[in-house]
């Protein structure tokens, strides 16, 4: 024995890692940025860096945005199949999040009373949630992943085996067609069997639907730790939304965003 590990363990051993403390840290500096800047430095800027809808602030923005969609990526690397590179884009997540929060608070010049403020709330509670679930929720999933199921335990509530054998048993069938290479117990649907098949990933959805239903798979975890994501994917939706409006607006609506007086960004029309 060389004492050397296999390549998979090699890999997850030398895999770049983000820590709780930095993590913590990375939202902390966000909130301290923007505070500094706000407090110290933006009384003193020109004044192209203190009006609203200015050139300077336009790409400012526009930089944010992009930098904020980093996001949308991981998502996809993560559900694509790219699990190998997940830990790195996560890293670049975070990081991007980050600096977007930051230039995005620059490019709104602190104006909370129009509508696109909102969109701060949003960034807000993705970085607080993502933050507590990274730090906090992750030690509950963990333990949830190493605690035996309340029914398969001998005093647990009776659970109907047979028609949870039935279940797999279409589950297995219905992989075959989707991905024959697959393992029923840790397959999960991807974008990629949505597009290819979508009427076989529906009717496998629909089964894992049904199978959790039938385990009590979310009554067996608490309220937060079953619905956290649904919370944290639904700020991002409005994240993106509100930002699809906002370019909208401000490309086409032009004349509108700027009560009809000057308009000092680029745009299309000035609706």
């Amino acid at each position: 024995m060389d004492g050397s590990l296999p390549d998979e363990q090699t890999a997850f051993k030398n895999r770049p890692v983000l820590g709780n403390a930095p993590l913590k840290a990375l939202g902390i500096a966000v909130l301290v940025a923007v505070a500094v800047y706000y407090v110290a430095l933006f009384p003193g800027l020109p004044e192209a860096w203190r009006k609203a809808g200015s050139p300077e602030l336009y790409l400012t923005g526009v930089a944010g945005a992009l930098l904020l969609l980093v996001s949308v990526l991981f998502v996809a690397v993560k559900r694509g199949g790219g699990g190998d590179r997940a830990p790195t884009y996560y890293i670049a997540h975070v990081i991007c999040a980050c600096a977007g929060a930051v230039l995005v608070a620059v490019h709104g010049t602190g104006n909370l009373t129009r509508p696109p403020a909102l969109l701060y709330l949003a960034i807000l509670g993705l970085m607080a949630l993502g933050i507590w679930a990274r730090v906090r929720l992750s030690r509950q999933i963990s333990a949830t992943f190493s605690q035996k199921h309340k029914n398969f335990s001998a005093d647990g509530p009776k659970l109907d085996k047979t028609r949870l054998q039935a279940l797999i048993d279409q589950k297995q069938t219905l992989l075959s067609a989707l991905d024959p290479s697959a393992n029923e117990g840790t397959f999960s649907l991807r974008p990629g069997h949505w597009r290819s098949k979508p009427i076989s990933s529906w009717r496998y959805a629909k089964l894992v639907a049904e199978e959790n239903a039938l385990m009590g798979t979310r009554e067996a975890v608490s309220v937060m730790q079953g619905y956290w994501w649904m919370v944290h994917r639904a700020l991002a939706a409005l994240f993106v939304l509100g930002v699809i409006i906002h370019i909208i607006t401000v490309t086409f609506f032009a004349g509108y965003v700027a009560d009809y007086g000057d308009i000092t960004w680029w745009h299309l029309a000035a609706w």
